[in-house]
């Protein structure tokens, strides 16, 4: 009781000190994100941190590129540009920001209830001779994946079982097992230990796997490559088997159709899965969504592809703080589409534009006109309450 009257008395002040600014004669839109961002982090950061991760978020969302200098210029804090400049090279080279915040401020935002679908998923890019390579888990929600937890890997190509199992177990010990309706993933993810993991943890997957692995029917003992079971498909068929086989020595079901790919050429896809395999050519979908997320954050939004950080501590900080505006801008946009105008849709049957892109637009409406009229409080989106 002592120290929920402490924190409550802690958050007033914090609160009163925001106000004051709000009140003054210069207000500032980024104060009233700030408020929220203290519901959040009032326990765990000092004010200033808050502060500054306030002002960051709606400057990235005011000149969408990552920039120091252009977010620099977007700061709305009364400091000239280069003031700000310094303030921020200083977080990202002194400050270690605990991502678990970030994370549990993500899955906090979600609009429905767990368990969720869960994507794992690969990007990187390169500048100059440093190769940046992002393992990232994500939530999937309404035609995108909200990035969660991401580990920055000091190599190039794929992620190997420990860092799979390492951010795996990271996302159950912040929101539990419970919290997992199922994973989907690549057919970069595949192998005999992560596999092992899955199923000994009985975590639901529909994962692909490429069309020469060869699987093993544990009744017979014969072996034969998976296309063999699939080989009557037609184009756009789909079909799942009731009985398990071994992949790389573990029990999964399999399911499969015949789609065209890039190319326009015929091919499987091919999934391995802990249960359910009648739903996994569906459920696999949800994969695709991860990849909206990353161009939303790479390139056609905030540009995070043009950072010229090359230390991973300081990508990581970086990457955290363009997820809360990724976020920020998607549960705008699905808000503006459901609840005000709905999106276009063109003759290809294709929205004109994504949740993304028609929130994140709205928001810098918002923060770059001052006199820009609008009953929705683009700032709830961020809060919890």
């Amino acid at each position: 009781m002592v120290k929920t009257l402490k924190f409550c008395i802690f958050i007033a002040d914090y609160q009163s000190v925001i106000m004051k600014t709000i009140n003054s004669k210069v207000s500032y839109k980024s104060s009233e994100l700030t408020l929220v961002l203290i519901d959040h982090f009032g326990k765990s950061l000092n004010l200033a941190r808050i502060k500054f991760i306030g002002l960051f978020i709606c400057a990235l969302c005011k000149v969408q590129v990552v920039c120091f200098e252009k977010l620099a210029s977007g700061f709305e804090n009364g400091c000239s540009g280069d003031s700000s400049l310094r303030r921020i090279q200083r977080f990202m080279a002194q400050y270690r920001l605990d991502k678990d915040l970030i994370a549990r401020l993500i899955f906090a935002l979600l609009p429905h209830e767990p368990p969720y679908s869960i994507a794992i998923d690969r990007t990187n890019w390169k500048f100059g001779q440093t190769n940046i390579n992002i393992l990232v888990l994500a939530i999937v929600y309404k035609g995108v994946a909200f990035p969660v937890l991401f580990k920055l890997m000091p190599k190039r190509g794929n992620s190997h079982t420990a860092e799979r199992i390492q951010i795996m177990n990271h996302f159950i010990r912040l929101f539990g097992k419970e919290s997992i309706q199922c994973l989907v993933a690549d057919r970069e993810f595949i192998g005999e230990h992560w596999i092992n993991y899955l199923n000994f943890n009985g975590i639901e997957y529909h994962i692909r796997i490429r069309d020469n692995f060869w699987v093993t029917n544990p009744r017979t003992g014969k072996q034969f490559k998976a296309t063999w079971l699939f080989c009557d498909l037609k184009l756009n068929e789909s079909k799942y088997l009731h009985s398990i086989y071994y992949v790389n020595n573990q029990l999964c079901y399999l399911s499969a159709s015949k789609i065209k790919n890039k190319e326009g050429k015929p091919e499987f896809q091919i999934i391995i899965s802990y249960c359910k395999p009648e739903i996994a050519q569906t459920t696999y979908k949800d994969r695709w969504q991860i990849e909206t997320a990353f161009r939303a954050m790479k390139t056609s939004g905030f540009n995070l592809k043009d950072t010229h950080l090359t230390d991973i501590e300081r990508i990581e900080k970086l990457v955290a703080l363009v997820t809360i505006a990724f976020c920020w801008a998607y549960l705008v946009g699905i808000y503006l589409h459901e609840q005000v105008k709905p999106i276009r849709i063109l003759n290809n049957g294709r929205m004109a534009k994504s949740f993304f892109k028609y929130g994140l637009t709205f928001i810098a409406s918002v923060l770059l006109n001052a006199g820009f009229q609008s009953n929705i409080d683009i700032y709830k989106f961020l809060s919890c309450t």
